[in-house]
């Protein structure tokens, strides 16, 4: 019966708790949870296309975006942007797309657009010799406004098209170490060295240290073989992009 008394009856108060507890009470609430992970930004890079009008550019960019060709040319006014996230070995990125256009009426636009960007990819056709010797022109603009603080990339692309082809890929590498860049080889259309493209650029980036922008020797060299059509005519190609 007594037990029962003990459970019926009030509960004994909770100690007071002394100065120097709730000092330290107070302390350890202020003091910075360092178990917590610090969340790190994501890194962003600037990345202008340029070159001449129809070298592909926009089909560069919609190859590496989404996976696929367009083979409707649609030439592009001013400036277009797109985003895209890549995932490194170490690190994950965001590249900022700006595909510019190539007509002359909007030249004057450019500059704007090279002054804050990362990489500058200067792209030609290798069926078309005046688009090769016009990316002089085009690395002048962007040294002008960014000097040495961008990585500069040399793209010949149209490599499909190899019956057409007007500028060798040794053509490519040569003027590509004349100027200082890298260098590399595509097809929009078949898809080719357009994901190595980007791996060249990613890894030349700022805290990328496996790839140095010196490397411009670094050639991808894919040879394409026509395809026959009956009675063994080569096969007709063509690219409007």
């Amino acid at each position: 019966m007594a037990d029962q008394g003990q459970e019926g009856g009030a509960a004994p108060a909770a100690p007071t708790p002394t100065p120097a507890a709730t000092e330290a009470t107070a302390a350890a609430a202020a003091a910075p949870n360092t178990n917590v992970a610090t969340v790190q930004p994501m890194a962003k890079y600037k990345l202008v296309f340029l070159g001449d009008q129809s070298v592909g550019k926009t089909s560069i960019i919609t190859r590496f975006m989404y996976d696929k060709f367009d083979s409707t040319y649609q030439a592009t006014i001013g400036i277009d942007f797109l985003s895209k996230t890549m995932y490194l070995e170490d690190r994950t990125v965001r590249l900022q797309l700006w595909d510019t256009a190539g007509q002359e009426r909007f030249r004057s636009l450019i500059p704007s657009y090279i002054r804050d960007s990362s990489v500058a990819v200067v792209v030609y056709d290798v069926t078309n010799q005046t688009s090769f010797a016009n990316t002089v022109r085009w690395i002048k603009d962007v040294r002008a406004e960014r000097d040495s603080d961008v990585i500069m990339v040399l793209v010949g692309n149209k490599t499909d098209l190899s019956e057409k082809r007007q500028v060798t890929a040794e053509e490519g590498e040569a003027k590509a170490k004349e100027l200082g860049v890298m260098f590399i080889e595509t097809s929009a259309k078949a898809g080719v060295n357009i994901k190595a493209l980007f791996r060249k650029i990613a890894g030349s980036l700022p805290g990328m240290e496996s790839v140095s922008i010196s490397r411009a020797n670094n050639l991808v060299d894919v040879k394409l073989t026509p395809q026959t059509g009956s009675g063994g005519a080569p096969a007709a190609a063509s690219c409007s992009c």
